[in-house]
């Protein structure tokens, strides 16, 4: 039986990466069989799950350098249904790829804003004066430098392998412990126990202590809070919606009181997993 796993594509992107990567594991755990699946945006990634094109999608959520990817964030609130199924952590080391040879002929440089960031002192030191153009993705990036002679992309090793494109600089990111965490978000929820939850929820209103008082009930059990973010309802101006993960399991008691306690002091609570963490290749 082969079941299909949405991921951002197209080849060649990190994100295949880490999916290919997951599927190797998730292949020796079971007896079923994968499809990679790439979409051009997270959107249409995840949207793949939820109107069952996919059984699995795979987006990322965080980088070590650049913080959250916000528009993941924002989507596991507002598309129903979706569920956490797995953490990967894939290192990331980027490459600056172009068919010009000769770095000072290069006006232009195109690649995600994650990787742009993650890169921001290495183009400051030595493509100065260059435009940074922002794409869906490392590998659509790409697609710029057949016809631009002066454009370079950074994109991963295996992406200028695959594409034949000439690498002029190798591991450009600005701190070389760069990672980035990925999840695998399906429908169902998750059966055997994990190690980290991740939940969001709104505040009755906007006022003094509405966060405090969910949040006292994590830190009154002693119970470990990752990360916690802020992201806009997109309704009012200065109205927040707040992502939290935690550290535990949902069969332990003491986190099944804290978030029966946290439900009482939120507006709307929504649960995406309890799940497990897998460093991929």
């Amino acid at each position: 039986m082969t079941e299909k796993i949405a991921y951002l594509g197209p080849q060649g992107t990190y994100t295949e990466t880490a999916t290919i990567g997951y599927q190797v594991w998730l292949e020796q755990q079971t007896t079923k069989t994968y499809q990679l699946v790439p979409y051009a945006n997270i959107l249409k990634t995840l949207q793949a799950v939820v109107d069952r094109e996919a059984k699995l999608a795979v987006v990322p959520v965080e980088n070590s350098i650049q913080g959250s990817v916000a528009i993941t964030l924002d989507l596991l609130w507002e598309l129903e249904g979706l569920q956490i199924q797995q953490a990967l952590i894939l290192p990331i080391s980027h490459t600056l790829v172009s068919h010009n040879p000769d770095l000072a002929k290069l006006k232009r440089v195109y690649s995600h804003p994650q990787a742009l960031g993650q890169c921001q002192r290495w183009l400051e030191k030595h493509l100065p004066e260059v435009e940074l153009i922002p794409t869906n993705s490392t590998t659509e990036a790409l697609a710029h430098l057949r016809e631009e002679t002066s454009a370079g992309a950074i994109a991963s090793q295996r992406a200028a392998r695959l594409y034949n494109i000439p690498i002029l600089g190798m591991n450009i990111n600005d701190y070389p412990d760069n990672c980035t965490r990925f999840w695998v978000v399906g429908l169902e929820k998750q059966q055997s126990k994990g190690s980290h939850i991740s939940l969001a929820f709104s505040v009755p209103a906007n006022i003094p202590g509405s966060l405090v008082k969910p949040l006292s009930s994590l830190a009154s059990r002693q119970i470990n809070m990752s990360r916690i973010e802020s992201r806009p309802t997109k309704r009012t101006l200065g109205e927040y919606l707040f992502h939290i993960d935690l550290e535990g399991c949902l069969t332990d008691s003491n986190i099944q009181s804290g978030l029966e306690e946290l439900q009482k002091n939120t507006g709307v609570l929504k649960l995406f997993g309890n799940y497990q963490v897998l460093y991929v290749n």
